[in-house]
């Protein structure tokens, strides 16, 4: 179903560029929803399989790189803000893929003992690159300010709005981020702020990473992103 929307949109988009008259930022959405349609098929294999040791990493980096292509397309076109072009929903549905898809990753090789105690830097990096998309992803739109008027029903989901969640893939991208953090203490240390190079031969390019150049402090990012997750879950849910 997915590859034959993905197929779909790439018949629409072609026929759009034959045409030559719509607008550039139709063309571009039409092809990120090519690429979110024929990646999910491809990730549910992956996720079918249960991420394979000895290709894995290989279709990981490979799925990253083309989730991240509508976002370097847009660039390369001079045009400096892809929000402008995509909008908040698509970048939001790319970095939530990247993101998902590397917590889904390291859920599964968490429990690969000898392959972790041999890759600790490779699932490091996995665990810094998922929840900075993650970050990334609740980072497009701000939150809502609540207004007095707001009727009594109204106030959990004004609540909601005013913390920056706005759908349950949101709130689940603070569990995910969370939980990620966990791991990386667990597994890694305590995952303070150091120059990724420092972790181990695993450049920013092996997984298409567009990642910052040092990592993250895993308890104080953890910590945040479950905070507010807790009370989200706690108050207005």
């Amino acid at each position: 179903t997915f590859l034959a929307k993905g197929s779909a949109s790439l018949d629409k988009l072609k026929d759009l560029c034959n045409e030559g008259k719509e607008h550039p930022s139709t063309l571009f959405q039409l092809y990120t929803q090519a690429v979110l349609d024929i990646t999910y098929f491809e990730e549910n294999q992956l996720v079918d399989e249960d991420f394979p040791e000895e290709s894995a990493l290989q279709k990981l980096k490979e799925l990253i790189s083309v989730l991240s292509e509508p976002e370097d397309l847009v660039r390369e076109c001079g045009i400096k803000e892809p929000l402008n072009i995509l909008g908040a929903e698509l970048l939001e549905c790319l970095y939530w893929r990247k993101g998902a898809l590397l917590y889904m990753y390291c859920h599964t090789a968490k429990e690969r003992s000898e392959w972790l105690r041999e890759n600790i830097a490779t699932f490091k990096k996995c665990l810094n690159d998922g929840v900075q998309y993650l970050m990334k992803m609740l980072s497009f739109r701000c939150p809502l300010q609540l207004d007095e008027d707001t009727s009594h029903q109204d106030k959990d989901t004004a609540r909601l709005l005013s913390e920056g969640i706005f759908s349950d893939t949101h709130l689940l991208a603070m569990m995910y981020s969370g939980e990620m953090c966990y791991w990386g203490l667990k597994h890694c240390g305590e995952g303070k702020q150091e120059s990724l190079e420092s972790v181990g031969p695993v450049s920013n390019s092996d997984l298409g990473s567009r990642s910052q150049s040092l990592s993250l402090d895993f308890q104080e990012t953890g910590r945040k992103m479950l905070t507010k997750y807790v009370a989200v879950c706690e108050g207005p849910l």
